[in-house]
């Protein structure tokens, strides 16, 4: 397992639909496994692999111990109701909106062995599932808010980020300087 590089709001591979994952074999195994050390060290709930700088229909989402799952392929199947609440993203990182997502969603998705199964998630879970298959479709929270919402915190993000350039966080200096 390693820390990979995140990829943040300007990156092109943000805005790719990512294609399928024909099989799970020993290098998605390691993505998965590389997803979840990247998003527990970066302290998400959530992590995609197109953040990560690879278009390969795979993420992770955990919000506590008994709720810890790859996401291989996902499809959302069900959706019931509607929440509103607030939302972040590690590839846009300080910057919160909220906006309205189903309060419960039916996923199916294979795991880290190409299972598929079936996965049930209301409150934050349902809110990460859906999260994470937005970036699968190269669709970020920001595209989720109002006009001027977006806006404004598109202006908040270019002014947090004055003077630094390019689009990755580099977190294996990180991860080094901390182990």
């Amino acid at each position: 397992m390693s820390l990979r590089n995140i990829h943040l709001f300007g990156s092109p591979v943000l805005r790719q639909r990512s294609p399928e994952i024909t099989t799970v074999d020993d290098e998605v195994r390691t993505l998965i496994a590389d997803l979840f050390e990247t998003m527990r060290f970066s302290k998400g709930v959530g992590l995609a692999a197109n953040q990560v700088g690879l278009a390969r229909r795979v993420a992770v989402v955990e919000t506590d111990e008994q709720h810890s799952y790859a996401l291989v392929n996902p499809v959302i199947l069900e959706r019931q109701g509607s929440v509103k609440d607030e939302e972040g993203c590690l590839s846009i990182p300080d910057i919160y909106g909220d906006l309205e997502r189903a309060e419960r969603v039916v996923c199916e998705a294979g795991d880290e062995n190409g299972v598929r199964r079936r996965i049930e998630g209301t409150g934050l879970l349902a809110r990460a599932i859906q999260h994470e298959i937005d970036h699968l479709d190269g669709i970020l929270f920001l595209d989720r808010v109002g006009p001027f919402k977006r806006r404004r915190l598109i202006k908040d993000w270019e002014k947090g980020r004055k003077g630094q350039t390019g689009y990755i966080k580099e977190l294996a200096a990180e991860g080094a300087a901390q182990g």
